[in-house]
């Protein structure tokens, strides 16, 4: 079993999704203004500037012309407008994607992998003795942390792509010593996040960006309970094209965002616009230049239940503790162009370094068609998404035993660039 060391079960938090669809640009919003409170409270003499940081983060950030609902034209390309702002600033919150049904399918699945993690970091059962989940795990799965941390700013792991350290509040003594806050290779534990895997309207927006031979990337779950979610430190995702000749603001893909109970700017994810243009950054010299963690002009990712952000890798991009009331949880998934994986090394991040061939690639997708499978069974009425690389050989897939059995530990292939 492999662990990544950064537990116990917390209670879900259950929110009302409105089914209505709502016009392109609107948004329910969560009152977080006590979460600000608390939150600005444990930053001490900065206390008055994180909580100006958070309220203008978030009045700029509903202010951007890239939220609405996934939208495609007559020829059914996905809408232009959806594009250009995806280009102009690296992100795209699609409103309502998923439906209260499939956010309750999560929730409840949610419900019992907390109850099947490690008591500990270090252990191999859960709360009842049983065996823990992922305790027959050869690649990673559970990473970490102690409340309110950040356990990968400022140090070497992911490549030392997290430059810095973010401030670490101190956390209540009713909280435990560490506890989990991602959840790796997520598809072979979640069938509710297999099924969303197979969104056919973000498969479509997946085509529309990295082409209709488009490869996976990595799935996660991001779990940020509130008084105990770690930070996650500013950082860029992409490790291996930076200095490519072929660069462009797409080559190191993206990852879709699915919110379960909305991010607000005290629990989710911040960018930086337009920075995944901008090639690698220095972070370091950024936050020199911004005299604080707030980098200037950084805008939280606003989210009500059942949205979807798409997130370009390169985009400058972290979080801060959850030091607010409301949860998170981040169902991630990412996509690349095949050219940007096709031959070439990956960065070790989350998959040994190697080389990406053809049967890797075809391997990784297994998973994709698997995911097809199940969400036909699950939304009979929906029409599936066809993958023209599955097509093109006509291959078919069945989500049953043999096909769980084949996904076990799948993410040792995770396409990391």
């Amino acid at each position: 079993m492999v662990r990544l060391i950064i537990g116990v079960a917390q209670p879900v938090v259950t929110m009302t999704c409105q089914k209505k669809e709502l016009p392109r640009g609107e948004n329910r919003m969560q009152d977080i203004s006590k979460s600000i409170e608390a939150c600005a409270a444990r930053y001490g003499e900065q206390a008055a500037a994180m909580r100006d940081y958070l309220v203008a983060g978030q009045d700029a950030a509903l202010a951007l012309d890239n939220r609405g609902p996934i939208e495609f034209d007559a020829s059914g390309k996905l809408a232009q407008h959806i594009l250009d702002a995806y280009s102009k600033y690296g992100f795209y919150v699609f409103t309502g994607v998923l439906t209260e049904e499939e956010c309750e399918d999560i929730e409840t699945d949610m419900v019992a992998l907390k109850a099947s993690f490690p008591v500990a970091p270090d252990s191999t059962v859960d709360v009842e003795g049983r065996p823990a989940l992922g305790s027959d795990s050869l690649t990673p799965h559970l990473v970490w942390s102690k409340p309110l941390g950040d356990p990968l700013g400022g140090t070497q792991l992911a490549n030392g792509r997290h430059q810095i350290k973010m401030f670490e509040p101190e956390a209540t003594a009713d909280t435990p010593l560490a506890s989990p806050f991602i959840l790796l290779g997520s598809l072979r534990f979640s069938d509710a996040c297999l099924r969303t895997y197979a969104h056919p309207e973000l498969l479509r927006v997946a085509e529309a960006i990295n082409g209709e031979d488009f490869a996976p990337f990595n799935e996660a779950l991001f779990i940020k309970e509130p008084g105990i979610g770690a930070a996650v430190s500013w950082h860029q995702d992409g490790v291996t094209h930076w200095d490519s000749p072929d660069f462009d603001e797409n080559i190191h893909g993206f990852n879709f965002m699915a919110q379960l109970y909305g991010s607000t700017a005290v629990n989710g994810v911040w960018v930086l616009p337009g920075s995944h243009k901008l090639g690698k950054i220095d972070i370091k010299d950024l936050v020199s230049s911004s005299k604080s963690e707030r980098i200037e002009g950084a805008v939280p990712l606003v989210c009500d239940r059942g949205d979807v952000v798409i997130c370009n890798r390169q985009a400058l991009h972290g979080s801060f503790p959850n030091s607010g009331f409301e949860p998170r949880l981040t169902v991630n998934f990412g996509f690349h162009k095949r050219s940007s994986v096709l031959g070439v090394k990956g960065g070790g991040i989350h998959s040994n370094a190697q080389v990406f061939d053809d049967e890797i690639i075809a391997r990784r997708s297994r998973v994709l068609g698997y995911a097809i499978a199940s969400r036909k069974e699950r939304f009979p009425e929906e029409t599936a998404y066809e993958y023209k690389p599955f097509t093109e050989q006509s291959l078919s897939f069945v989500w049953d035993d043999a096909a769980r059995a084949d996904i076990h530990d799948y993410n040792r292939d995770d396409l990391s660039i």
